[in-house]
């Protein structure tokens, strides 16, 4: 069975980071050949941080995406499985809460942030159907949810060489590094992820409103986004199911 199929180990994904922590950050700006800045700009400006505002960082790591937000004025929140991360986050930005914890049970109350983000973190979730739910659960009426993740470039021969780059040049770097299950891991991950389509409809299932989604360097990362229903609109949709039942009978 793959390391990166959809029942992961939270343990074993969790110690995997925890020995990467130190240059985690330094590893995938090689690995993405500094897109992952590029990338990250793109998600703070999907994130429109305000100041005052409250973001849960989910998957945070060593707190990459969540200090931009943090900067612009928000109140973020960094939560992430791997207390080595969190360890090592803490260092770099004291100034951020960092909290551990799982995606798909997160220690937070009903309606509590503006918006929840999840960087490149989502594909490591064991349940990711049910954190979505949770990301649901935790935003107030109206809050934004923004992923970015690895995905499934649509055109046929940009999907063709990433797949040789997957393939070939990851598996050498695996060789040498000290830590060649990570490389494999991150590799089988992003193989087994689903496409654009699938996790926009996961998005939706989960309740959210407004999905959508945008391709990043020819859809080798995917932006998503969505909406939690504002009480007016979940108002609306009751009624809408309630008049449809009506003239169904």
């Amino acid at each position: 069975m793959s390391r990166a199929d959809m029942q992961k180990d939270p343990d074993e994904v969790a110690g995997m980071f925890d020995a990467t922590a130190k240059r985690y950050d330094l590893l995938n700006s090689l690995l993405s050949g500094g897109n992952d800045k590029l990338w990250r700009i793109h998600m703070q400006r999907a994130v429109r941080p305000k100041p005052g505002e409250r973001i849960l960082d989910v998957a945070a790591g060593t707190g990459a995406s969540a200090a931009p937000m943090a900067k612009a004025g928000a109140l973020v929140t960094a939560l992430d499985l791997s207390q080595g991360m969190i360890d090592e986050g803490r260092k770099r930005h004291p100034d951020i809460e960092f909290v551990h914890g799982t995606a798909e049970e997160l220690p937070f109350d009903d309606d509590t942030f503006d918006a929840v983000t999840i960087s490149f973190g989502l594909r490591n979730v064991q349940q990711p159907r049910a954190a979505l739910s949770e990301f649901l659960r935790v935003l107030k009426p109206g809050g934004r949810v923004v992923i970015c993740e690895f995905s499934q470039p649509p055109v046929n021969v940009v999907r063709r060489s990433y797949e040789l780059y997957l393939r070939t040049m990851l598996p050498g770097m695996a060789r040498a590094s000290s830590n060649p299950e990570s490389y494999r891991y991150l590799v089988e991950s992003i193989q087994a992820w689903p496409e654009q389509e699938v996790l926009s409809q996961w998005i939706r299932t989960a309740g959210f409103t407004r999905v959508a989604h945008r391709n990043l360097t020819m859809g080798v990362v995917a932006l998503h986004r969505g909406r939690k229903p504002s009480e007016i609109t979940s108002a609306m949709r009751i009624a809408r199911h309630a008049q449809s039942e009506e003239q169904d009978a």
